[in-house]
């Protein structure tokens, strides 16, 4: 009988282990050493004194606080600032900043960060806020242009420290090695990936949740769904990995649709703000897939949310690479009690892709790429593009370019 990880998700994660033997082994074997990184991390609702605290434990004079106008108009800056400046801390703020944030625009926060003399970074606000504020750190301390440092350790030089606030359940940004940037000149997103990139200290406060837009609400769940469906079945998983995948994909599926219908319901919303925190300790340390190296792609031609384009993607992904191999993809299905789960895995597989994509409709998403304005025009381009995508290198099942348009066509 598969075990039904929704009634476990938030009081029984011994349990989960259990579910996959055979790929604890191989992630155990002998002469393969696991590293997991991550940050310091606070969680619990009226935790936001805690990131002035943190700065000055970071030994922070002169801070700069990176958000965005959505932030500042629902007030979270201001309660933040607040607990700074009775910290003693003689705070700036910077927040000419919008969604998937641009090069220019991260040009633009480092120029500030300097000639204000700040020291510490904190971010409060959702993925593109935090990544934002990576991408400063890394000017800070390397100088240059921010699409020098693509790929992965292009950094040298160790960045300044930096505080993150969440304020969104899904993108992980908050606790991950990643720094997605848009390439204006290219028309694509670009991934930094360091361990340096990692926050020194989260700090988790799920109030900030409820002033999410509804469709933000939707986007970063389903990109918390991504990120763990897409660690657990990655070629860098490992137990350590597994564990918090599993966990993360169980409470979105659980508790999303619930923050949609009672946005103020508290335990529903610290329910996702750990979907994301998990989802992204899993990924950070096992990496992703397809589905975000064509979203990438999508969201950097587009400029669109991110989260809303995994939403699209994932259910084709799933089923291209349940092709080569279903077993993780049917071991997920067990999880969350899909009837499925009890006979073929490839058929248990394919019904894991259609409760994905129902949770993608049901909270509003979009039906294919070609409502997001994706035509058969620009296939090739991000076919290529997706390829070429560090998060395709973890993938469980290689891809070549004809492979990729199919895929990208299936979507529209």
């Amino acid at each position: 009988m598969a075990l039904n990880l929704e009634a476990l998700a938030d009081d029984a994660p011994a349990h989960i282990p259990l579910l996959v033997p055979q790929r604890q082994a191989l992630a155990g074997a002998p002469g393969r050493l696991l590293k997991f990184h991550a940050p310091e991390i606070v969680f619990g609702e009226n935790s936001v004194a805690e990131a002035a605290h943190a700065a000055v434990r970071l030994g922070a004079h002169r801070p700069l606080l990176v958000t965005d106008p959505g932030m500042i108009e629902a007030g979270w800056p201001d309660e933040l600032l607040g607990y700074l400046r009775d910290a003693g801390l003689d705070a700036r703020t910077w927040n000419d900043l919008t969604p998937n944030p641009k090069d220019h625009e991260i040009a633009a926060g480092h120029e500030f960060y300097r000639d204000q003399g700040c020291d510490v970074l904190i971010a409060i606000g959702g993925g593109s806020v935090i990544d934002a504020a990576k991408g400063i750190a890394i000017l800070a301390a390397n100088g240059g242009n921010i699409l020098d440092y693509e790929g992965v350790d292009q950094a040298p030089w160790p960045i300044p420290p930096l505080v993150v606030v969440p304020s969104t359940s899904g993108t992980g940004a908050d606790v991950s090695q990643f720094c997605i940037v848009t390439d204006t000149a290219r028309g694509t997103k670009i991934t930094i990936l360091g361990r340096a990139l990692v926050p020194d200290i989260t700090v988790i406060d799920p109030r900030l949740l409820t002033t999410m837009p509804e469709w933000l609400n939707a986007a970063t769940g389903l990109d918390a769904l991504t990120h763990g469906i897409e660690a657990f079945v990655s070629l860098g998983h490992n137990q350590l990995t597994d564990h918090h995948a599993l966990r993360a994909v169980a409470m979105v599926f659980r508790h999303l649709a619930q923050t949609m219908e009672r946005p103020n319901f508290m335990p529903a919303r610290t329910m996702m703000a750990q979907a994301s925190l998990e989802a992204g300790l899993a990924f950070t340390n096992a990496i992703l897939g397809a589905a975000h190296a064509m979203s990438h792609q999508v969201g950097g031609m587009l400029d669109l949310p991110h989260g809303v384009i995994n939403g699209i993607l994932l259910p084709h992904v799933i089923r291209f690479n349940a092709e080569a191999d279903p077993y993780p993809y049917a071991t997920i299905a067990g999880c969350l009690g899909v009837p499925e789960s009890r006979g073929d895995p490839f058929e248990a597989a394919l019904a894991l892709a259609d409760r994905v994509e129902q949770l993608a409709i049901e909270v509003g998403g979009p039906r294919g790429l070609g409502e997001l304005g994706v035509t058969e025009d620009h296939i090739t381009r991000l076919a290529h593009l997706a390829l070429r995508d560090a998060c395709m290198s973890t993938n469980p099942r290689p891809a070549d370019e004809l492979q990729m348009q199919a895929l990208f066509r299936t979507a529209l």
